[in-house]
């Protein structure tokens, strides 16, 4: 794809247009505002270069029809062309990372945790194509996907991103998902974003916005290569990482942006910043701008501060603490990707071909996510045989997740953090309702009755537990709060801290309603079936010990009757863990020495006749 970016065509177009354009436009094209905080004249009059919905700023249906209308407006208000106006197309953009996660009705695919747990590269390209196909019908052109982090610390919240702990599975994935993605463009396609350069994966303290304290050997050889198989198979866009390397801001670190990216990569599309990426690298916004630009960002993801930022740029220019040059730079790199998309040919979103497109969320597209959720679920444990599952067996289903597709989608998912319940997804099935379509004889029993079962009345209990949903920053886990202090000494810039979701990896802790259900069946006499629904591997060691049955489902996304699908013995267990399963609190610390609970590639499956 870089030898399209570099297409004499494109770039004798882009320095046509660039001919025409005034400071103030060239800047315009550098922001990325987000839909609640400008408007279409905003588009118009700053000569805004995109638009994007972050996790939760939808549109009040939420339906494709209603997308439609906000993507049309705001094109119409990019293309607007008089003397002051040169018709440049915005980029609409959104966090698309397990399908078209914030839209009702869209097809949700497992994340990324249980995906590397397929170890299947066609599957992953073929969901990156409905992905692509669901995107498009809303008129959406870009998505904030893949996320290439590897993953070393399960305290991080943004754990179920990555794939594996392990470069080489990451690698097998990157291509065959911008492949899948980008199609052939020309309105056939969205344009991806690689996420996040670089080393998030590594990044220590269970803190999202936290430092990755390793060489550079660690970081090129573990962190860096996934890209060069993504910038190979013609990634057009990179996103910042909010993380540090060694102390320093990768939103403000020109080696690794400039010199490692642009030049050693040769990666011609543009960088983008995280939200507000800049905002950290100093406490003083305007210094920040600067620091931001001249390290080598070319667009700005501003979903407020967007207009002070234009005014501080125009500011720096004018100063020369910002050269011009970088200013163009930033600008080709936007406008190649934008005519090599097809973009300027493109007719307004409704009209494209895909548009509102009667396979959004098809039986199609759900039936390849029920697919990977089966291909993704990890037997971990399976004494004498308990699974599979009669389905003239009498089975009580219970668990706060048993019922709840929020729970099993995660974050990212309609909301930035995700959200708890059934009411805002359609055509989605529950993993009880997937158990009761297959067993006529199971019921569901809410947490609250069981101390009223009684085992007789019963052959076997399925217990659906584990996390609910988060996302980064809130997602975080950390042992006590004074690692803040540890974690911020070590940053050159300001740190934004949340709430954690815990302060231990063990479930009992985090969640001890869990075991406390799985124990009180247990004591019944009653085999229990263990769904483990969790967006890391955490300590079960009195979970796993009080069970007959253990599954590790991930966060599996829309189509729970696949996990239901892997009960009753029609298909095989394949998935193998594409993380090390720790056994102790210190194992993250001591994982090249310690044993595991179980080992990478564990995986245990049924002894098919």
């Amino acid at each position: 794809m870089h030898s399209l970016l570099r297409q004499p065509s494109i770039i004798i177009k882009v320095s046509e247009l660039m001919s025409k354009m005034t400071l103030a436009q060239k800047i315009g094209q550098m922001v990325q505002a987000e839909r609640q905080g400008c408007t279409n004249d905003d588009v118009k009059n700053y000569h805004l270069g995109s638009v994007m919905s972050g996790a939760g700023s939808l549109p009040e249906n939420n339906d494709v029809e209603s997308w439609l209308k906000i993507t049309d407006d705001y094109w119409k208000a990019s293309t607007f062309e008089d003397e002051n106006h040169l018709a440049i197309p915005l980029l609409y953009g959104v966090d698309a990372i397990h399908g078209h996660n914030n839209l009702k009705g869209a097809t949700v695919f497992p994340h990324n945790i249980g995906l590397g747990a397929a170890n299947d590269p066609d599957l992953v390209k073929r969901i990156a194509e409905i992905t692509r196909k669901e995107v498009l019908a809303t008129g959406v052109d870009w998505v904030f996907a893949p996320n290439l982090a590897v993953a070393q610390n399960n305290q991080w919240g943004r754990y179920y991103e990555s794939y594996s702990q392990k470069t080489e599975l990451v690698c097998k994935y990157a291509g065959g998902i911008i492949d899948g993605l980008q199609g052939k463009l020309n309105s056939e396609g969205v344009i991806a974003c690689v996420k996040h350069w670089v080393g998030d994966g590594a990044s220590s303290h269970g803190i999202d916005q936290g430092d990755a304290n390793i060489t550079w050997e660690e970081l090129n050889n573990n962190h860096i290569t996934p890209y060069i198989t993504a910038i190979e198979s013609g990634a057009m866009t990179v996103m910042a990482s909010f993380n540090s390397w060694n102390g320093n801001k990768c939103h403000g670190h020109e080696y690794l942006l400039k010199d490692v990216l642009k030049k050693q990569l040769e990666f011609s599309g543009f960088i983008i910043s995280d939200m507000n990426g800049i905002d950290y690298l100093c406490d003083d916004f305007y210094l920040s701008v600067a620091q931001g630009v001249n390290a080598g960002i070319d667009m700005f993801m501003l979903p407020d501060n967007w207009h002070q930022f234009i005014l501080h740029l125009l500011n720096h220019v004018e100063l020369g603490t910002v050269p011009i040059s970088r200013i163009n730079d930033a600008v080709s790199r936007i406008l190649s990707v934008k005519f090599a998309s097809g973009l300027f040919e493109a007719p307004c979103p409704s009209h494209r071909t895909w548009a509102n497109h009667a396979s959004f969320g098809s039986s199609e597209h759900r039936n390849l996510a029920r697919e990977a959720v089966k291909k993704s679920l990890v037997l971990l444990k399976n004494k004498k045989k308990t699974l599979p599952l009669k389905r003239s067996d009498r089975i009580l289903v219970t668990g706060k997740n048993a019922h709840n597709i929020g729970h099993q989608c995660g974050g990212f998912t309609i909301d930035w953090q995700g959200v708890s319940g059934n009411d805002k997804f359609r055509g989605a099935t529950s993993i009880w309702q997937g158990i009761s379509e297959e067993a006529p004889k199971a019921i569901l029993k809410n947490t609250d009755d069981i101390s009223e079962i009684s085992a007789k009345d019963h052959d076997v209990a399925v217990v659906v537990v584990g996390e609910s949903p988060y996302a980064e920053g809130f997602g975080d886990i950390r042992s006590c709060e004074n690692l803040i202090i540890e974690a911020g000494s070590q940053i050159n810039g300001q740190i934004n801290i949340s709430e954690p979701y815990g302060h231990s990896v063990e479930l009992k802790e985090l969640h001890p309603e869990d075991y406390q259900v799985i124990k009180a069946l247990s004591d019944k006499g009653l085999p229990v079936i263990v769904i483990l629904i969790s967006g890391r591997t955490l300590i079960i060691n009195p979970e796993l010990e009080e069970s007959a049955a253990f599954i590790a489902a991930w966060l599996p996304g829309s189509e729970g009757q696949g996990v239901s699908d892997m009960l009753f013995g029609d298909f095989n267990f394949q998935g193998k863990l594409s993380f090390s399963w720790p056994k102790t609190l210190s194992y993250e610390k001591k994982k090249k020495t310690a044993k595991p609970l179980f080992p990478l590639g564990y995986g245990l499956q049924y002894k098919m006749k």
